[in-house]
């Protein structure tokens, strides 16, 4: 209280309380904002581990597909009911469809067998189109699906319907024999159950607009559908032997044609096979390929449209990333110039200077050798200049140094610093190439190289 009788409020302070939780907060929050700062502020060299491998000279077309086919058309109308799978292997003689005109005979076979069930090897023979669809299913070719949807149909109607011939006289009894033909095949092959235009197709009738699959057309044939006299039921593709036609230009086709035999992988189901190569030239100077092959036409009995890739060769060695590989350029010397220095090993040249008084003398300068001619080096151009001048060994003879030439090699990195190493490229796509092993000046495997040589400089030491 002060001399006036009055209360006098004194504001009391609070001592300062360190808490050691905040503080190691905050240093560790420093800690990380630094650590981030210097991620995105540093050079990041990233290696690569050089090992063996192959590439493939590739190439990936859109086929047509050629084959003999020949039309079955139904000699009158009625509902078609087929008992051959699509794929299937005929005689001539066997039994491929029926035709029903009163329409009743799916209505009887519905009640005569209502109360089956699939046998075992039914079963099987399913659950086998299943797998196969589900294994080898890409959705880059989804209409693969519709293939299957029917496939597993026809097979179906295979099984179900295969018990008409085990009720024949059921069928004589009900009437029915009369208005129902059994239609048998009239050549062994293939059956097909899909009719494009494509079928009397020859070598000699292509063009490119033949590509194009905005206009292709293709008429799938159902079972217990009413066809009409004249109307195709089915095709019967009666050779195993069979092509697939590309289009190409001059340079590709000469190639193919000096190969006679190229290597051909289907995409499908990644299966390969071997085909003979003939070509045609169009009046419109189109330029077509044909490959024809002895086997596997009954897995594409029903593609007109085939995916191919054509391996032409194959080149082994080291594989390393594009990316890896720089140009750089060296002086050139010739080899009579470059020696040995008095005490060391190292090669190097003879460096002509001059004394204080201006008298000439030599210097011995080390230098790399980065690769070699039959008369001349290439050597590193750190430690020379152009128009240094260099002394041939045991002679008054002098060089100018000037001549530059460029190597294609990469960054080697085994010692912690980038060391130039030339390579000689066999093959090369648009990601890798394949360089040759063990060369004098090259690369050896599970070196370590600089997996992009932009974020280097020759020299430079690499921090890990």
């Amino acid at each position: 209280m002060d001399r006036d009788g009055n209360e006098k409020i004194v504001k009391y302070r609070r001592p300062l309380n360190v808490n050691i939780g905040m503080v190691i907060f905050a240093v560790i929050f420093v800690y990380i904002v630094i650590c981030v700062f210097t991620y995105f502020t540093q050079k990041h060299i990233e290696g690569y581990q050089v090992k063996t491998g192959s590439l493939s000279a590739n190439n990936i077309y859109k086929g047509i597909a050629l084959r003999d086919e020949e039309i079955v058309n139904a000699t009158k109308a009625g509902y078609v009911n087929y008992y051959a799978r699509e794929g299937e292997r005929v005689g001539v003689g066997n039994l491929v469809y029926t035709l029903d005109e009163s329409g009743r005979l799916a209505d009887y076979m519905n009640v005569e067998t209502s109360g089956s069930t699939l046998t075992g090897s039914d079963l099987t023979e399913l659950k086998s189109e299943i797998l196969g669809f589900v294994n080898n299913f890409d959705p880059r070719y989804f209409s693969s699906v519709y293939d299957f949807k029917y496939n597993v149909k026809g097979t179906v109607l295979k099984l179900a319907n295969a018990s008409i011939l085990d009720n024949i006289d059921k069928i004589n009894s009900s009437g029915l024999s009369e208005l129902v033909a059994l239609c048998n095949a009239p050549a062994t092959g293939i059956v097909i159950y899909s009719v494009d235009g494509f079928e009397t197709l020859t070598f000699e009738e292509f063009t490119n607009e033949l590509f194009d699959v905005q206009n292709y057309e293709k008429t799938q044939l159902i079972s217990n559908e009413l066809v009409e006299a004249g109307q195709p039921v089915y095709k019967i593709s009666k050779s195993e032997d069979w092509s697939i036609v590309i289009q190409s230009d001059q340079e590709k086709a000469q190639e193919l044609l000096d190969a006679k035999f190229v290597r051909v992988k289907f995409l499908k189901n990644q299966d390969t096979s071997w085909g003979e190569v003939s070509s045609y030239t169009n009046p419109e100077g189109e330029i077509f390929v044909k490959l024809t092959f002895t086997n596997s036409m009954v897995t594409f009995c029903s593609d007109r449209f085939i995916d191919i890739e054509l391996i032409l060769e194959e080149e082994s060695g080291l594989k390393i990333p594009n990316s890896s590989i720089v140009e750089k350029e060296f002086f050139i010397v010739p080899k009579d110039y470059v020696t040995k220095g008095g005490n060391s090993s190292n090669d190097g040249v003879m460096k002509q200077t001059y004394k204080e008084d201006g008298t000439p003398t030599t210097e011995f300068i080390e230098t790399t050798i980065y690769s070699e001619t039959e008369t001349e080096y290439y050597l590193d151009d750190m430690t020379l200049r152009i128009g240094d001048r260099i002394v041939k060994p045991d002679s008054d003879e002098i060089f100018d140094v000037s001549k530059r030439g460029s190597l294609t090699g990469v960054y080697n990195i085994n010692k912690g610093y980038a060391d130039f190493k030339q390579i000689n490229i066999l093959y090369q796509n648009e990601e890798y190439s394949i360089v040759k092993s063990n060369t004098q000046y090259g690369l050896s495997v599970y070196d370590y190289i600089v997996l992009d040589s932009a974020t280097v400089v020759d020299d430079e030491l690499i921090y890990e």
